[in-house]
């Protein structure tokens, strides 16, 4: 059931609650994906990164294949934000008289740490591999839920303020022109002053840094909406929520479908990690009837949502060895 999501969608988003086993899933997901032949991109957007160490591999911010036809990257927020701080530098300088450079840089040092700074540069590094056609299949290997909601609410968030923004430019452009047409005097003169020397109008510049930054806010706002509406169509992206069959990962998924719903974005299959087997003693015994009435609150409050189970695997799961086992069990639905 969950490979044949996988097959369907170009892109699939892997969250939930912290240590359920997201980024074994995600992983297994992508491997057996890309053993059927698919190209296929694994990135992981949680700080907390745990790929290399699962892969057993050294994959880093610029990434690494580690498989044939499986690519992964790590975000690293750090060198996200300075690599996107240096690209709005370079804008800001090029678009910014000389003596104001300094301002420039001064602005900068107190962006790069401020509240929103990190999740808007991650959200620009996720627009790149998510509008990216290179891949049959991107699996986003995300931070838990709360980080993972907001982070997909922010297109639809950046898109309005940035439309708003282009507005009040827009407002800001007219009201000028306005003025400047109810006092013919003033720009008789101007055109008068013009006419009469050969150096450039600083009128002139602030008119081209002005179209400038609007030409740049108009392709950041349609970069912004292409990620939203790819995020919010469900033939294209489908959330997969992994969970284990305890009380607080149930209550967490529960709510985490809500915010999902408000977000646009489709959850189309729950994963219920490390079930616990019902022959192996009665500890476990007793557990696995812990974990059938967790997962009936589940069914009876998310309904219709086909339900994978991975059972409890003994020894550690690493490499790809490890994921296959983990892979066996993520082509049927309960």
């Amino acid at each position: 059931m969950l490979l044949d999501l996988a097959r369907e969608r170009r892109v699939i988003v892997v969250g939930g609650k912290g240590g359920v086993g997201k980024t074994a899933v995600s992983s297994a997901l992508a491997l057996a994906r890309a053993r059927e032949g698919a190209r296929v991109l694994l990135v992981s957007s949680d700080p907390a990164h745990n790929l290399g160490h699962l892969w057993l591999a050294d994959i880093g911010d610029r990434g690494a294949q580690i498989e044939a036809g499986l690519t992964a990257i790590e975000i690293d927020p750090a060198a996200t934000t300075e690599r996107h701080l240096s690209r709005v530098g370079a804008t800001l300088r090029r678009m910014m008289p000389e003596h104001l450079h300094g301002q420039v840089e001064r602005h900068l040092d107190l962006v790069r740490q401020a509240p929103g700074t990190h999740e808007s540069a991650i959200l620009e590094r996720l627009t790149e591999v998510v509008l990216d056609d290179a891949y049959d299949l991107v699996v986003l290997d995300t931070a838990p839920s709360g980080h993972t909601t907001r982070l997909l609410s922010l297109p639809e968030t950046m898109t309005a303020w940035t439309d708003a923004l282009l507005e009040r430019r827009d407002a800001s452009a007219r009201l000028g022109a306005a003025a400047q047409a109810l006092d013919p005097a003033a720009a008789l003169a101007r055109e008068s002053g013009r006419a009469g020397r050969s150096e450039p109008d600083p009128q002139d510049g602030r008119a081209a840094r002005d179209r400038e930054l609007r030409d740049l806010l108009v392709a950041r706002a349609s970069r912004l909406a292409r990620l939203r509406d790819r995020l919010t169509d469900a033939r294209h992206t489908s959330f997969v929520a992994v969970l284990a069959a305890e009380r607080l990962p149930v209550l967490e998924t529960i709510e985490l479908a809500e915010q999902l719903s408000a977000t646009g974005v489709d959850l189309a299959a729950l994963v219920v990690n490390r079930r616990s087997p019902a022959d192996a003693g009665d500890l476990l015994a007793a557990k696995r009837a812990s974990e059938e009435a967790h997962l009936g609150t589940l069914r009876e409050r998310l309904p219709g949502l086909p339900v994978t189970q991975v059972p409890l695997l003994g020894g550690d799961v690493v490499g790809a060895e490890g994921l296959e086992r983990i892979g066996r069990h993520l082509g049927a639905g309960v």
